[in-house]
């Protein structure tokens, strides 16, 4: 192999391809790349079995094919820290060259027939959405996953496809946020429903927008491979049976309000100042014209920040993790938002546009 590559397409695609690398793994070659060249174009690999991904790179000049697996995390530290513009890659046996103008580093490389399969993306689309659209979705609701829980459904974001909408629903257990995210092509989902899991979804987030790229999307056996400009991501759906999601949504509430979205965020950061794990939360109590957020801690104060608010109903308090509200909030596009409330023991509902809510359980204080 003899390929040069322009650095700075290099190290983007290595910054994607890198991020579903495993830190630790029985098998060592799962820490390494596999780099292909094509006609005019290299094409680099990365997989922990669970997920795969591949790049394109097209900003290269090809002298010599060839198909080497090399360690990520040595590739990618010589290419971020080389200032030349051009990277020259020379590979011969079970080495690879990496050439600068004023450097050479040399790599023991692995037996690319020994590297797993990493699928391509073979055929149309059965769905396709636009890639800023879906990145949104994503934005809107990753955050709600569970991180590790045993419950495996709950590590993964709900699809669900309804005539040209595709939702997107995650939760923990203690929230939950849903997503609608416009289809430019529509298809039923295997079983009519389908779990990805959020590291797949976060590789997602991290493909850069180029004029509006669209994202294909395609189903084998009980994979998922996703397609959009130069990359394509695989991965394994998961298992199991996602809540029902629908019972969980309060359709009864009696108060409502529409908050600025900023000012609510400012607000519950600073309540949250004097909160601690023994206090929980932070305290909402409602009365005409205005909401007061405040927080104790026994051993180092209290806190209270008061904002006018259009409310005329009942007053009410209700406590709420602040980190779940803060969360939230750091997503909202538009600049206010609706809380629904109940009672003080049933969750809080914050409504964004059509596209978007968010329920949160209460704490007791």
């Amino acid at each position: 192999m003899k390929v040069k590559f322009n650095r700075s397409a290099l190290q983007e695609a290595l910054s994607l391809v890198t991020s579903i690398i495993p830190s630790r793994t029985p098998k060592p070659i799962l820490q390494c790349l596999r780099i292909t060249t094509e006609e005019d174009a290299v094409r680099i690999c990365a997989t922990d079995l669970e997920a795969g991904i591949t790049c394109l790179v097209e900003q290269v000049e090809v002298a010599e094919q060839g198909d080497v697996v090399v360690p990520a995390d040595k590739l990618s530290s010589i290419v971020r820290e080389s200032f030349d513009e051009v990277i020259a890659m020379e590979a011969a046996e079970s080495v690879v060259s990496i050439l600068g103008s004023d450097s050479r580093f040399t790599i023991y490389c692995h037996d690319p027939q020994q590297y797993p399969a990493v699928p391509g993306f073979d055929g149309d689309a059965e769905l396709e959405v636009k890639l800023d659209d879906l990145q949104a979705g994503i934005e809107q609701t990753i955050f709600s996953a569970a991180r590790e829980s045993t419950r495996y459904a709950l590590n993964g974001i709900l699809w669900e496809v309804s005539g040209k909408k595709l939702l997107l629903v995650a939760t923990d257990g203690r929230r939950l946020a849903k997503a609608t995210v416009s289809l430019e092509k529509s298809a039923k989902l295997p079983e009519g429903r389908i779990i990805v899991p959020s590291k797949t979804m976060a590789l997602l987030d991290k493909i850069s927008v180029h004029d509006g790229g669209t994202v294909g999307v395609r189903f084998v056996n009980n994979q998922i491979v996703l397609a959009c400009e130069s990359v394509v991501v695989s991965s394994n759906l998961v298992e199991g049976n996602f809540p029902k999601y629908e019972d969980i949504i309060p359709k009864d509430y009696d108060k409502k309000l529409t908050l600025s979205t900023s000012n609510t965020l400012s607000a519950v950061r600073r309540a949250a100042l004097l909160a601690n794990e023994d206090s929980k939360g932070i305290k909402l109590a409602l009365d005409k014209g205005s909401i007061v957020f405040t927080s104790r801690a026994p051993e180092t104060g209290d806190a209270q920040i008061d904002m006018a608010v259009d409310y005329d109903a009942d007053p009410m308090e209700i406590g709420f993790n602040p980190q779940f509200l803060i969360d939230v909030f750091r997503v909202l596009k538009a600049d206010t938002f609706e809380l629904h409330l109940g009672q003080s023991d049933r969750p809080g509902l914050i409504k964004s546009g059509n596209n978007f809510l968010y329920i949160v359980m209460p704490v007791n204080l």
